[in-house]
This record gives C-alpha cells, structure tokens and sequence, in this order.
C-alpha cells in the first residue's frame, strides 16, 4: 500500500493530507507544499537496518561516563553553558538583529580554538570579507578558525565531514537550503529540514554544531517550534539597543541547568563579559527617590539585584495606561488588583509605568512584593530606605509566600553593601548574619509598617 502524501505549510507550518490553494490556518495562499523524504546522499541521516539495542538503566551508570566538557576560556558563556562545551551537542542561539549573536559567536569560535577544539565558522549572510571585517575590530584577525561562505546544506555537509571540526557554527539557520526540498530558504520546511541534518550529524560525527536563529516579532525563533526539539540547548540573546547590557539565557540545557544567564557589555571591541552583574546594574542607581526600589532576584544559580523603578501620575485618559518595561504586564494588573480589593489602594484615574532598570528581564513571581513597593513608593511620594532589598511572591488572597533560595539573596545584598532586607514570613534565613530582615505576612501589614498606608 502506498504511503500517503503529507503537506505542510510553508507560511505557519501546518499539516494538510491533501493539497489546497489556501492554508486553513493561517490563511496564506500558494504555501503548501508536499513533505518530500531527505535524500541519501551526504546530506542523509539514514539510520539503516542494523537492529538496535537495549540496556538496564542501572547498567548505564558504570556503562558511560559523564560526557567531557571544554571550556572556552569566556567563564559567561561556559557558565550558560552548563559548564563547558560538550561534544555531540546541538546549540540554537536566537536574538534579535543587531544584538550581537555573531559578535559574541565569533569571540566563542576563536575562544574555543586557541584551546585546542577545531573550529569552523559559517556564514551564509555575509561575504568572507565581511566577517574578516568583523574579525579584525574585534582583535581576532590571527585566530586559527576556519571560515567558509555557503548556503547549500549538501555542500555544507559535505566540507564538514573533510575538515572534521570539532565545533561548527551556523549564521544562520535560515539561511540554509536543501536541494531536495521544493521551497524558499527561510521556509519552515527549510528550516526543519536543515535541523534535522545538521542536528543528525552532530550526533554521528562528534562534532558540536551551533545554530544561529532569527526571531520574531514576539522574541519566538523563526520557524517551526519542532526545531527548539532537535537542539540539546537553545539560548537567547537578549538587550536593548539602548542600553550596552547583553544577557545571554539558556531556556533549555540537556547538559546543565536552565534559566542560568550569562551578562556581557558591548563594547568597541566586541562583547565583554561580565563577573558582577548586580554592581553593574546598579551602578547609575542614584539617592533614594520614590519609585525605586531594589529586587534580590535569583536568574539560574546565581543571585541578581536589579532597580525596579516605577511612576504613579494621573491620568488625562478614560483609560489610564500600565506600560511595562522587563516584566510581565499580566502579573501587574493583578498586583495592582491585589493592592485595590485587600489593601484599599485604588489606582483607577492613574497612569501607571513600571521599569527594570539596565535592560533586564525579570520572570520570577518573586519580584512581586518589589513590584509593590514601587508602585506604593511611586504613589505615595515615599522613597524606600536605600539600603534595602524587597522580595516575595504575592498571592491573590493579598498573603506573602516565601521564596526560595533567600540565603543566597541576602548575602548577595550584603556584599553589595545593603544592611537590611523586606521579605516574607517563614522565609529560610539560613546561617545569614549581619542582614536586618524585617519579615512581613502579608501585603495588608506591609503596605500599613513600611507607608503608613491602606
């Protein structure tokens, strides 16, 4: 019995069992093409007919040993890392244009190769010339990397298995094509297809392959969602184009944790990384002032204080605005709600518009009673004390929920220079001494101990 045709669409990548002008879930008109099987020849991940093979899980503690790490000698990027470079790995690194993603992974390339791993970078977006442009400004111009030029998957292939690389870069995704798919480069049977061998021989051939991805206008990697599968870790690379902080994030990591994040500044000499990023996100932190109030945050393992800086004015609008900047706008509309049905603190009439400072990026609920803070702080024209850190979790029963990792929080504080601390009831403490913690139940207690308020 014959085998039935799959479609997919190009445009949003759905799949169809039969061919039709117009894609019925997104819309688009000529973008379903049929799902052809990869080719045989270099560019093949056939895995032939040899049967497979099984073990006990318990045989496999003494059967393999944990995979090698290199480092890079760039102690940010290893850290995002899990660690090192591990061999037969699948990387995806995503970020807007102009961020710095080849910047940063042509430092690594160099990085990795004067340590010993041989390296290969890839473009198919710039000329050969341009990248040694590149490479010259960032003082890498006599570094032993190779480079190549190309778009076409078989061919890409095809130099890697001669060159025998240890890490291949990429730049990037998108712009890779295989002759055996009937559509545009840049399409998402394109891309899936170019994955998925890339992916397939980084896993036969031990090599550690790095993929550049675009994004889109919601910060999601372009293409299908099938490809952040393939990877071992995708990391993206986050900043404004304002400000010289870059983060770098790993969102997922087979081989280490997720959520770490690595900083670096950008400077005229390429990336930069750096060793403390809560001093270099508070260094423009200037006298107390209402509205600002400094979070203990916790990105990955590592303890991170940012300024959350907030404005309360009215509002000339019949609907007054809430812009946020770093944070989640859903979360403030419910701790303004919050604030409102248990405290008695209306915002209706006022414009409300809250930042994080420094460009960064706060995802955690801990940052919930910080948050408070500045809105009260902004509100009631009351500056919280400046040697403070504010964190907690807010419920919507107005109660404070511990966070974790508090130890690690406070001596982060500490070291900065920060003697006291606002934090919730039944928060583990730990051995921290020196740190005057003033412990809180719940918003109602907080908003009538700290402003005098509700």
């Amino acid at each position: 019995m014959a085998k039935a045709k799959i479609y997919s669409c190009n445009a949003c990548g759905a799949e169809h069992k039969k061919w039709s002008g117009r894609c019925d879930a997104c819309g688009e008109w000529n973008t379903i093409v049929e799902d052809k099987p990869l080719s045989t020849g270099p560019a093949s991940n056939s895995l032939g007919s040899a049967r497979g093979s099984a073990m006990p899980l318990s045989d496999l503690a003494t059967a393999e040993d944990p995979p090698p790490r290199t480092t890079s000698g760039i102690a940010e990027l290893d850290r995002v890392l899990g660690g090192g470079l591990v061999p037969s790995s699948a990387i995806l690194v995503g970020g807007d244009p102009g961020i710095g993603k080849s910047t940063l992974l042509l430092q690594a390339a160099a990085s990795f190769a004067r340590n010993g791993l041989k390296s290969i970078y890839i473009s198919g977006e710039e000329a050969s010339a341009q990248v040694r442009m590149r490479a010259q400004r960032l003082g890498l111009a006599d570094a032993p990397v190779k480079l190549g030029t190309e778009t076409n998957l078989r061919d890409i292939l095809t130099t890697l298995e001669a060159e025998k690389p240890d890490i291949a870069i990429i730049d990037s995704i998108q712009t890779m094509w295989a002759d055996n798919v009937g559509s545009a480069p840049g399409s998402v049977s394109q891309v899936r297809a170019a994955a998925h061998e890339l992916t397939s021989f980084a896993k036969r051939r031990g090599v550690a392959v790095v993929l550049v991805g675009h994004v889109t206008k919601d910060g999601q990697i372009a293409g299908p969602r099938v490809v952040e599968h393939m990877v071992d870790t995708v990391l993206y690379f986050e900043g404004e184009r304002g400000h010289q902080f870059r983060i770098l994030r790993a969102v997922k990591n087979r081989f280490g944790p997720a959520d770490e994040i690595g900083v670096f500044e950008m400077t005229g000499a390429g990336l930069s990384e750096v060793t403390n990023p809560s001093a270099l996100f508070l260094s423009e932190r200037g006298q107390a002032s209402p509205g600002s109030v400094v979070f203990a945050g916790i990105e990955g393992t590592r303890p991170v204080l940012v300024e959350l800086q907030a404005l309360v004015a009215p509002s000339p609008l019949s609907q007054p605005r809430r812009t946020v900047v770093g944070w989640d706008g859903g979360r403030l509309a419910m701790i303004l709600a919050v604030l409102e049905a248990r405290c008695g603190i209306p915002f209706a009439g006022l414009d409300v518009y809250l930042n994080v400072a420094g460009g960064m990026k706060i995802s955690e609920p801990a940052a919930d009673l910080a948050v408070a803070a500045a809105l009260l702080s902004a509100r009631e024209d009351t500056a919280v004390p400046p040697d403070t850190v504010v964190f907690g979790e807010i419920s919507l029963s107005g109660a404070l929920r511990p966070v974790g990792q508090t130890e690690s929080r406070l001596k982060e504080a500490k070291k900065l220079g920060f003697s006291g601390a606002i934090a919730p009831t039944r928060s583990k403490m730990g051995t921290q001494t020196g740190m005057k913690v003033i412990q809180m139940p719940d918003l109602t207690a907080f908003v009538g101990d700290i402003f005098g308020a509700g």
